[in-house]
Protein backbone atom coordinates (compact mmCIF):
# COMPACT_ATOMS: atom_id res chain seq x y z
CA UNK A 1 0.00 0.00 0.00
CA UNK A 2 1.20 3.51 -0.85
CA UNK A 3 2.34 5.93 2.08
CA UNK A 4 1.82 9.50 2.18
CA UNK A 5 4.45 11.84 2.29
CA UNK A 6 3.63 14.33 4.81
CA UNK A 7 4.61 18.14 5.84
CA UNK A 8 6.91 17.67 8.40
CA UNK A 9 7.08 19.95 11.76
CA UNK A 10 10.81 20.97 11.64
CA UNK A 11 10.73 23.21 14.94
CA UNK A 12 8.35 23.07 17.91
CA UNK A 13 6.49 26.24 16.72
CA UNK A 14 6.18 25.32 13.31
CA UNK A 15 2.05 25.44 12.19
CA UNK A 16 2.72 25.53 8.51
CA UNK A 17 5.79 25.83 5.60
CA UNK A 18 6.19 26.65 2.18
CA UNK A 19 7.58 23.94 -0.39
CA UNK A 20 10.64 25.84 -1.59
CA UNK A 21 12.43 23.49 -4.00
CA UNK A 22 11.77 19.34 -4.83
CA UNK A 23 14.96 17.25 -4.83
CA UNK A 24 13.30 14.62 -6.39
CA UNK A 25 10.99 13.60 -9.21
CA UNK A 26 7.70 11.32 -9.77
CA UNK A 27 9.42 7.99 -10.43
CA UNK A 28 12.46 8.68 -8.53
CA UNK A 29 13.64 5.97 -6.29
CA UNK A 30 14.30 6.78 -2.82
CA UNK A 31 15.76 5.04 0.48
CA UNK A 32 15.85 6.32 3.65
CA UNK A 33 17.60 9.34 4.66
CA UNK A 34 17.96 10.48 1.05
CA UNK A 35 17.21 14.26 0.83
CA UNK A 36 14.13 14.88 -1.26
CA UNK A 37 12.49 18.44 -0.59
CA UNK A 38 13.84 21.87 0.89
CA UNK A 39 10.68 23.25 3.27
CA UNK A 40 11.12 27.09 4.28
CA UNK A 41 9.79 27.17 8.04
CA UNK A 42 9.21 30.17 10.02
CA UNK A 43 13.21 30.75 10.58
CA UNK A 44 14.93 29.21 8.00
CA UNK A 45 15.24 26.62 4.91
CA UNK A 46 15.82 23.23 5.72
CA UNK A 47 15.97 19.80 4.02
CA UNK A 48 13.51 16.83 4.39
CA UNK A 49 14.87 13.22 4.41
CA UNK A 50 12.81 10.25 3.11
CA UNK A 51 11.70 8.22 6.26
CA UNK A 52 10.83 5.24 4.05
CA UNK A 53 12.09 3.03 0.59
CA UNK A 54 10.12 3.75 -2.05
CA UNK A 55 9.32 5.21 -5.45
CA UNK A 56 8.18 8.94 -5.33
CA UNK A 57 4.84 7.87 -6.91
CA UNK A 58 2.98 11.53 -7.21
CA UNK A 59 3.99 14.84 -6.05
CA UNK A 60 1.20 16.20 -4.61
CA UNK A 61 2.19 20.28 -4.14
CA UNK A 62 4.57 21.92 -6.30
CA UNK A 63 7.54 24.05 -5.88
CA UNK A 64 6.96 27.71 -4.32
CA UNK A 65 3.50 26.78 -2.43
CA UNK A 66 2.53 28.56 0.87
CA UNK A 67 0.91 27.97 3.99
CA UNK A 68 0.85 24.00 3.70
CA UNK A 69 -0.09 23.08 7.36
CA UNK A 70 1.73 20.43 8.87
CA UNK A 71 0.81 16.72 8.79
CA UNK A 72 -0.88 17.71 5.13
CA UNK A 73 0.38 14.76 2.22
CA UNK A 74 2.81 16.15 -0.29
CA UNK A 75 3.55 13.66 -1.85
CA UNK A 76 2.36 9.93 -2.28
CA UNK A 77 5.54 7.24 -1.82
CA UNK A 78 4.97 3.47 -3.89
CA UNK A 79 6.62 1.09 -1.57
CA UNK A 80 8.12 -2.24 -3.16
CA UNK A 81 5.99 -4.17 -5.49
CA UNK A 82 3.52 -1.38 -6.00
CA UNK A 83 2.94 -0.14 -9.46
CA UNK A 84 2.57 3.54 -10.51
CA UNK A 85 -0.70 2.43 -12.67
CA UNK A 86 -2.31 0.60 -9.46
CA UNK A 87 -1.46 4.61 -8.17
CA UNK A 88 -3.24 5.93 -10.98
CA UNK A 89 -6.28 4.04 -10.98
CA UNK A 90 -6.78 4.24 -6.79
CA UNK A 91 -6.37 8.16 -7.52
CA UNK A 92 -9.07 8.31 -10.49
CA UNK A 93 -11.33 5.67 -8.01
CA UNK A 94 -10.70 8.72 -5.34
CA UNK A 95 -11.49 11.58 -7.91
CA UNK A 96 -14.28 10.12 -8.83
CA UNK A 97 -16.05 9.13 -5.42
CA UNK A 98 -14.93 13.29 -5.19
CA UNK A 99 -17.26 14.73 -8.28
CA UNK A 100 -20.08 12.39 -7.30
CA UNK A 101 -19.90 13.85 -3.59
CA UNK A 102 -19.49 17.32 -5.30
CA UNK A 103 -22.88 16.42 -7.52
CA UNK A 104 -24.95 15.50 -4.68
CA UNK A 105 -23.76 19.12 -3.26
CA UNK A 106 -24.23 21.12 -5.82
CA UNK A 107 -27.66 19.78 -6.69
CA UNK A 108 -28.40 20.16 -3.11
CA UNK A 109 -27.41 24.06 -3.04
CA UNK A 110 -29.41 24.52 -6.22
CA UNK A 111 -32.51 23.40 -4.74
CA UNK A 112 -31.69 25.62 -2.03
CA UNK A 113 -31.13 28.50 -4.84
CA UNK A 114 -34.53 27.76 -6.77
CA UNK A 115 -36.15 28.28 -3.09
CA UNK A 116 -34.33 31.10 -1.98
CA UNK A 117 -32.69 33.11 -4.78
CA UNK A 118 -34.36 36.67 -5.52
CA UNK A 119 -35.28 36.66 -9.59
CA UNK A 120 -36.43 40.46 -10.42
CA UNK A 121 -38.93 41.17 -12.19
CA UNK A 122 -41.14 44.06 -12.99
CA UNK A 123 -43.55 43.04 -10.92
CA UNK A 124 -46.37 45.44 -9.15
CA UNK A 125 -45.44 44.39 -5.60
CA UNK A 126 -42.02 45.77 -6.35
CA UNK A 127 -41.64 49.90 -5.50
CA UNK A 128 -39.61 51.62 -8.20
CA UNK A 129 -36.48 51.77 -6.10
CA UNK A 130 -36.70 48.42 -5.95
CA UNK A 131 -36.88 47.49 -9.35
CA UNK A 132 -33.93 49.87 -10.09
CA UNK A 133 -31.57 47.66 -7.91
CA UNK A 134 -32.66 44.41 -10.16
CA UNK A 135 -32.84 45.19 -13.35
CA UNK A 136 -30.66 46.47 -15.55
CA UNK A 137 -30.92 49.86 -18.12
CA UNK A 138 -32.58 47.05 -20.75
CA UNK A 139 -35.69 46.02 -17.94
CA UNK A 140 -33.24 42.61 -18.11
CA UNK A 141 -33.63 40.64 -15.36
CA UNK A 142 -31.23 39.99 -12.98
CA UNK A 143 -30.27 36.38 -11.00
CA UNK A 144 -28.61 36.89 -7.56
CA UNK A 145 -28.26 34.98 -4.66
CA UNK A 146 -29.29 35.93 -1.15
CA UNK A 147 -25.77 36.16 -0.13
CA UNK A 148 -24.52 38.20 -2.54
CA UNK A 149 -27.49 40.61 -2.54
CA UNK A 150 -26.56 41.22 0.85
CA UNK A 151 -23.03 42.00 0.14
CA UNK A 152 -23.65 44.44 -2.68
CA UNK A 153 -26.10 46.39 -0.53
CA UNK A 154 -24.04 46.82 2.38
CA UNK A 155 -21.34 47.82 -0.07
CA UNK A 156 -23.86 50.20 -1.99
CA UNK A 157 -22.52 48.18 -5.11
CA UNK A 158 -24.90 48.70 -8.19
CA UNK A 159 -25.28 45.33 -9.31
CA UNK A 160 -25.93 46.07 -13.25
CA UNK A 161 -22.53 46.60 -13.67
CA UNK A 162 -20.96 43.35 -13.96
CA UNK A 163 -22.01 40.07 -14.96
CA UNK A 164 -22.13 36.34 -12.84
CA UNK A 165 -20.43 33.17 -12.69
CA UNK A 166 -23.22 31.32 -11.78
CA UNK A 167 -25.93 29.27 -13.36
CA UNK A 168 -27.94 31.35 -16.16
CA UNK A 169 -25.55 34.33 -15.10
CA UNK A 170 -26.51 34.14 -11.53
CA UNK A 171 -24.32 37.01 -9.56
CA UNK A 172 -22.33 34.80 -6.59
CA UNK A 173 -20.68 36.09 -3.64
CA UNK A 174 -17.77 36.03 -5.43
CA UNK A 175 -18.74 37.85 -8.23
CA UNK A 176 -19.30 40.67 -6.08
CA UNK A 177 -16.24 40.59 -3.84
CA UNK A 178 -14.06 40.64 -7.48
CA UNK A 179 -16.08 43.57 -7.94
CA UNK A 180 -15.48 45.64 -4.76
CA UNK A 181 -11.54 44.11 -4.92
CA UNK A 182 -11.33 45.83 -8.49
CA UNK A 183 -13.16 48.70 -7.45
CA UNK A 184 -10.49 49.16 -4.22
CA UNK A 185 -7.59 49.05 -6.30
CA UNK A 186 -8.68 51.41 -8.91
CA UNK A 187 -9.72 53.82 -6.67
CA UNK A 188 -5.83 53.50 -4.91
CA UNK A 189 -4.25 54.01 -8.22
CA UNK A 190 -6.20 56.85 -9.24
CA UNK A 191 -4.71 58.70 -5.86
CA UNK A 192 -1.69 57.58 -6.60
CA UNK A 193 -0.46 56.40 -9.17
CA UNK A 194 2.49 53.69 -9.25
CA UNK A 195 4.00 55.24 -6.26
CA UNK A 196 4.23 52.16 -4.33
CA UNK A 197 5.31 47.69 -4.67
CA UNK A 198 3.17 45.06 -2.98
CA UNK A 199 5.35 42.50 -1.69
CA UNK A 200 4.33 39.29 -0.38
CA UNK A 201 5.07 38.88 3.38
CA UNK A 202 7.22 35.56 3.91
CA UNK A 203 6.38 33.08 6.60
CA UNK A 204 9.43 34.50 8.64
CA UNK A 205 7.61 38.35 8.06
CA UNK A 206 4.57 36.71 9.56
CA UNK A 207 6.03 35.00 12.18
CA UNK A 208 7.80 38.16 13.61
CA UNK A 209 4.77 40.10 13.25
CA UNK A 210 3.02 37.41 15.37
CA UNK A 211 5.58 36.73 17.90
CA UNK A 212 5.78 40.65 18.58
CA UNK A 213 2.50 41.44 18.76
CA UNK A 214 2.07 38.66 20.91
CA UNK A 215 4.78 40.11 23.49
CA UNK A 216 3.87 43.70 23.08
CA UNK A 217 0.38 42.69 24.30
CA UNK A 218 0.61 40.00 26.83
CA UNK A 219 4.21 41.53 28.62
CA UNK A 220 3.70 44.48 30.11
CA UNK A 221 7.35 45.94 29.45
CA UNK A 222 9.44 48.64 30.95
CA UNK A 223 12.71 50.27 29.96
CA UNK A 224 16.08 50.89 31.97
CA UNK A 225 18.99 52.37 30.48
CA UNK A 226 22.64 53.36 31.80
CA UNK A 227 25.85 54.63 30.02
CA UNK A 228 28.80 52.59 29.88
CA UNK A 229 32.50 53.73 29.70
CA UNK A 230 33.98 51.21 27.13
CA UNK A 231 37.74 52.71 26.77
CA UNK A 232 39.17 50.15 28.61
CA UNK A 233 37.13 47.41 26.75
CA UNK A 234 38.01 49.01 23.43
CA UNK A 235 42.01 48.68 24.88
CA UNK A 236 41.71 45.15 26.00
CA UNK A 237 40.13 43.85 22.90
CA UNK A 238 42.64 46.09 20.82
CA UNK A 239 45.38 43.83 22.57
CA UNK A 240 44.13 40.44 22.42
CA UNK A 241 43.34 41.28 18.76
CA UNK A 242 46.49 42.20 18.38
CA UNK A 243 48.15 38.66 19.59
CA UNK A 244 46.04 37.06 17.36
CA UNK A 245 48.00 37.52 14.63
CA UNK A 246 44.97 37.12 12.20
CA UNK A 247 44.00 33.45 13.70
CA UNK A 248 41.41 35.08 15.51
CA UNK A 249 38.95 38.69 15.90
CA UNK A 250 37.38 39.56 19.36
CA UNK A 251 34.17 41.96 18.47
CA UNK A 252 33.02 43.92 20.64
CA UNK A 253 29.66 42.18 20.54
CA UNK A 254 31.28 39.10 21.51
CA UNK A 255 32.55 41.22 25.08
CA UNK A 256 29.00 42.06 25.64
CA UNK A 257 27.97 38.68 25.53
CA UNK A 258 30.56 38.04 27.94
CA UNK A 259 29.39 40.75 30.24
CA UNK A 260 25.63 39.71 30.07
CA UNK A 261 26.20 36.39 30.71
CA UNK A 262 28.44 37.48 33.91
CA UNK A 263 26.06 39.88 35.18
CA UNK A 264 23.13 37.25 34.82
CA UNK A 265 25.12 34.69 37.09
CA UNK A 266 25.42 37.11 39.54
CA UNK A 267 21.42 38.37 39.30
CA UNK A 268 19.73 34.78 38.67
CA UNK A 269 16.32 36.32 39.27
CA UNK A 270 17.14 38.07 35.42
CA UNK A 271 17.62 35.27 34.10
CA UNK A 272 14.01 33.65 33.65
CA UNK A 273 11.23 33.54 31.84
CA UNK A 274 7.21 33.47 32.37
CA UNK A 275 5.29 30.08 32.04
CA UNK A 276 1.85 31.11 33.04
CA UNK A 277 1.44 29.08 36.17
CA UNK A 278 5.46 29.38 36.97
CA UNK A 279 8.75 31.51 36.82
CA UNK A 280 11.52 29.36 35.21
CA UNK A 281 14.46 30.74 36.49
CA UNK A 282 17.92 29.41 34.29
CA UNK A 283 20.75 27.99 35.80
CA UNK A 284 22.99 28.36 32.79
CA UNK A 285 22.97 31.42 30.63
CA UNK A 286 22.36 30.43 26.77
CA UNK A 287 22.02 33.94 25.21
CA UNK A 288 19.78 34.98 21.77
CA UNK A 289 21.60 37.30 19.71
CA UNK A 290 19.51 38.97 16.92
CA UNK A 291 20.93 38.72 13.46
CA UNK A 292 19.56 40.23 10.29
CA UNK A 293 18.96 38.15 7.50
CA UNK A 294 17.35 38.24 4.52
CA UNK A 295 13.34 39.11 4.80
CA UNK A 296 13.71 39.58 8.78
CA UNK A 297 16.07 38.88 11.70
CA UNK A 298 16.55 35.14 13.23
CA UNK A 299 18.12 34.78 17.13
CA UNK A 300 20.58 32.08 16.96
CA UNK A 301 21.35 30.98 20.75
CA UNK A 302 25.01 31.05 21.95
CA UNK A 303 24.92 28.07 24.85
CA UNK A 304 26.46 27.81 28.39
CA UNK A 305 28.65 31.45 27.62
CA UNK A 306 28.93 31.14 31.29
CA UNK A 307 31.57 28.57 30.73
CA UNK A 308 32.77 30.01 27.48
CA UNK A 309 35.99 32.16 26.77
CA UNK A 310 35.98 35.07 24.33
CA UNK A 311 37.31 32.89 21.53
CA UNK A 312 34.89 30.37 21.84
CA UNK A 313 32.34 32.57 21.89
CA UNK A 314 33.40 34.72 18.90
CA UNK A 315 34.21 31.06 16.88
CA UNK A 316 30.03 30.03 17.74
CA UNK A 317 29.32 33.65 16.92
CA UNK A 318 30.75 33.83 13.55
CA UNK A 319 29.43 29.81 12.70
CA UNK A 320 25.78 30.71 13.94
CA UNK A 321 25.32 34.13 11.94
CA UNK A 322 26.97 32.32 8.76
CA UNK A 323 24.49 29.71 9.16
CA UNK A 324 21.79 31.62 10.02
CA UNK A 325 21.91 33.97 7.17
CA UNK A 326 22.42 30.98 4.44
CA UNK A 327 19.26 29.50 6.26
CA UNK A 328 20.54 26.59 7.35
CA UNK A 329 20.00 26.97 11.21
CA UNK A 330 18.65 23.75 12.99
CA UNK A 331 15.86 24.23 15.46
CA UNK A 332 18.18 23.60 18.52
CA UNK A 333 20.55 26.33 17.21
CA UNK A 334 17.32 29.31 17.85
CA UNK A 335 14.27 27.52 19.64
CA UNK A 336 15.18 29.00 23.29
CA UNK A 337 17.43 30.74 25.21
CA UNK A 338 17.32 32.29 28.32
CA UNK A 339 18.06 36.34 27.70
CA UNK A 340 18.62 38.33 24.35
CA UNK A 341 21.00 40.91 23.24
CA UNK A 342 19.99 42.77 20.13
CA UNK A 343 23.01 45.22 18.90
CA UNK A 344 22.08 48.12 16.30
CA UNK A 345 25.42 49.70 17.01
CA UNK A 346 27.54 49.55 14.58
CA UNK A 347 24.37 51.28 12.51
CA UNK A 348 25.31 54.40 14.22
CA UNK A 349 22.57 53.98 16.21
CA UNK A 350 22.51 56.15 19.63
CA UNK A 351 20.27 54.36 21.63
CA UNK A 352 17.18 52.47 21.55
CA UNK A 353 14.31 50.08 22.85
CA UNK A 354 13.57 46.63 21.76
CA UNK A 355 10.70 44.27 21.62
CA UNK A 356 11.45 41.25 24.51
CA UNK A 357 11.58 37.91 22.84
CA UNK A 358 9.49 35.58 24.43
CA UNK A 359 8.96 33.49 26.87
CA UNK A 360 12.06 35.38 27.85
CA UNK A 361 12.12 38.19 30.52
CA UNK A 362 14.54 40.73 29.49
CA UNK A 363 16.64 41.38 26.04
CA UNK A 364 18.98 43.99 26.18
CA UNK A 365 19.36 46.55 22.89
CA UNK A 366 23.09 47.82 22.72
CA UNK A 367 23.72 51.32 21.07
CA UNK A 368 26.95 52.68 19.46
CA UNK A 369 30.05 53.74 21.08
CA UNK A 370 30.73 57.60 20.75
CA UNK A 371 33.03 60.17 22.21
CA UNK A 372 31.10 62.64 24.66
CA UNK A 373 32.25 64.62 27.40
CA UNK A 374 31.88 62.83 30.91
CA UNK A 375 32.67 64.12 34.74
CA UNK A 376 35.82 61.66 36.25
CA UNK A 377 37.05 62.65 39.25
CA UNK A 378 35.42 66.37 39.62
CA UNK A 379 37.02 66.41 35.43
CA UNK A 380 35.64 66.94 31.83
CA UNK A 381 37.19 64.40 29.45
CA UNK A 382 36.55 62.84 27.01
CA UNK A 383 35.85 58.97 26.55
CA UNK A 384 33.82 56.63 24.65
CA UNK A 385 30.50 56.28 26.28
CA UNK A 386 27.94 52.69 25.15
CA UNK A 387 24.21 53.56 26.02
CA UNK A 388 22.27 50.27 26.88
CA UNK A 389 18.51 49.82 27.27
CA UNK A 390 17.08 46.54 29.07
CA UNK A 391 13.48 46.06 27.97
CA UNK A 392 11.92 43.73 30.97
CA UNK A 393 8.18 41.89 31.37
CA UNK A 394 7.11 43.70 34.48
CA UNK A 395 5.60 39.75 35.19
CA UNK A 396 8.94 38.12 35.51
CA UNK A 397 11.63 41.17 36.42
CA UNK A 398 10.82 43.97 39.11
CA UNK A 399 12.74 47.13 39.04
CA UNK A 400 15.12 46.43 41.04
CA UNK A 401 16.24 43.76 39.63
CA UNK A 402 16.48 44.75 36.05
CA UNK A 403 18.33 48.22 37.90
CA UNK A 404 21.05 45.36 39.92
CA UNK A 405 21.55 43.59 36.51
CA UNK A 406 22.24 46.83 34.39
CA UNK A 407 24.51 47.48 37.64
CA UNK A 408 26.60 44.47 37.17
CA UNK A 409 26.37 44.59 33.14
CA UNK A 410 28.42 48.06 33.83
CA UNK A 411 30.63 47.12 36.17
CA UNK A 412 31.85 44.21 33.85
CA UNK A 413 32.31 46.32 30.61
CA UNK A 414 34.19 49.40 32.25
CA UNK A 415 36.39 46.52 33.98
CA UNK A 416 36.88 43.79 31.45
CA UNK A 417 39.18 41.81 33.05
CA UNK A 418 36.76 41.20 36.06
CA UNK A 419 35.00 38.67 33.49
CA UNK A 420 37.96 36.41 33.37
CA UNK A 421 37.16 35.62 37.28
Amino acid sequence: MSIDILMPALSPTMEEGTLSKWLVKEGDKVVSGDLIAEIETDKATMEVEAIDDGVIGKILVNEGQEAIKVNVPIAILLLDGEDITDLNTELDEEKNDNKSIEKEIIFETKLEDNEENIVTSPEPVLNSEQKEEFLDANNKRIFITPLAKRIAKQGDIDISLFDGSGPNGRILKIDVEKFIDSKNVKNINIASPENFELVKNSAMRKTIADRLVKSKNDAPHFYLSIDCNIDELLNIRSVLNSKAKDKYKISVNDMIIKASSAALMKVPKANASWENENTKYFKTTDISVAVAIQGGLITPIIKDVQSKGLLEISKDMKSLADKAKSGKLLPEEYVGGSFSISNLGMYGIKEFSAVINPPQGCILAVGSGEKRPVVIKEQIIIATIMTVTLSCDHRVVDGAVGAELLSEFKNFIENPSLMLL
